[in-house]
């Protein structure tokens, strides 16, 4: 990976890092609805004239049903879980789930399209599973005003987001990412629209929330999903994965810096855990076998 390459995958790290934290600052006025339409819809205003201008326009019609399921399942669902989990836990814990994700597309790649799972790759899903399932079990609380609800909120995104990721694997292969980014967040924003005049805030939000979902929406996604696929183009998905692990870093360096949130040791712990976990799992790293002799 060249220097440029590099510089790209740390200012993606850098932006999708700080996306956990401008949802915090905006899910307070907007609440989870409205602020993930909001979003998404952001977004889609940013990458629809890139695809326009890409000469791309009739792949929205074209793969309409398969972009509107990913739409769904890696935007609107996920976005809203995420965004009921930053009112109660800090971004940086919500991040090292979310660092989980290519865990669960793993598991759902072997039960639903019989992806091989390798013995490496199987310690692998073990490992990052129980680091989940270990910060999991030290942050969730059964209280009215615990962490439990937000934590499984997290969990479910990241499911959402492996079976998407399948899904997108399995039918829509052989379409140009930009199109399935665009595609994706126009459909999630039509979904999300009714939701989000009903539940849209009786109090106006503020300018700093303005500002926050704005940020979000056209920085930490549509300019984030150009970063993405450009680095996919240049280094290919293996190695372009790797800023799954850098994202908690970063999540927890601005949450520390900008709202004064804790990292505790524990998230450090599990945080380490589940990226050799996905390490393994996405074959990033390898186990070499030992021969046993007489």
């Amino acid at each position: 990976m060249n220097r440029t390459n590099t510089i790209t995958l740390l200012v993606l790290a850098a932006v999708w890092g700080s996306s956990f934290l401008f949802m915090r600052m905006g899910t307070a006025e907007f609440g989870p609805v409205a602020l993930s339409e909001m979003r998404v819809l952001g977004a889609a205003l940013v990458l629809l004239p890139l695809l326009k201008w890409q000469g791309q326009w009739q792949v929205l019609r074209t793969h309409a049903g398969p972009l509107l399921v990913v739409g769904i399942t890696n935007s609107a669902l996920p976005f809203l879980c995420f965004g009921y989990a930053a009112l109660t836990i800090t971004a940086g814990l919500a991040s090292i789930f979310n660092a989980a994700t290519p865990l669960f597309a793993a598991a759902i790649a072997w039960l639903w399209l019989n992806d091989r799972l390798s013995a490496t790759r199987i310690v692998g899903l073990v490992m990052g599973f129980g680091g989940v399932l270990g910060l999991a079990w030290t942050k969730a609380s059964v209280a009215p005003a615990g962490d439990g609800a937000a934590i499984m909120a997290c969990l479910v995104a990241t499911v959402f987001y492996g079976w998407s990721a399948n899904y997108t694997k399995k039918h829509l292969s052989n379409v140009a990412p930009l199109a399935v980014a665009a595609g994706s967040q126009l459909f999630a924003a039509v979904v999300l629209a009714l939701p989000a005049v009903w539940w849209w805030p009786a109090r106006s939000p503020s300018y700093s929330a303005w500002v926050a979902t704005t940020i979000l929406a056209v920085v930490c996604t549509a300019l984030a999903y150009v970063l993405y696929f450009r680095l996919i183009a240049h280094v290919g998905p293996a190695k372009a994965v790797t800023v799954t692990f850098l994202i908690p870093a970063f999540s927890m360096l601005w949450g520390g810096m900008f709202a004064g949130e804790e990292v505790t040791l524990a998230m450090l712990i599990s945080g380490v855990v589940i990226a050799l976990g996905t390490s393994l799992t996405t074959g990033l790293l390898r186990m070499k076998s030992v021969n046993m002799g007489s």
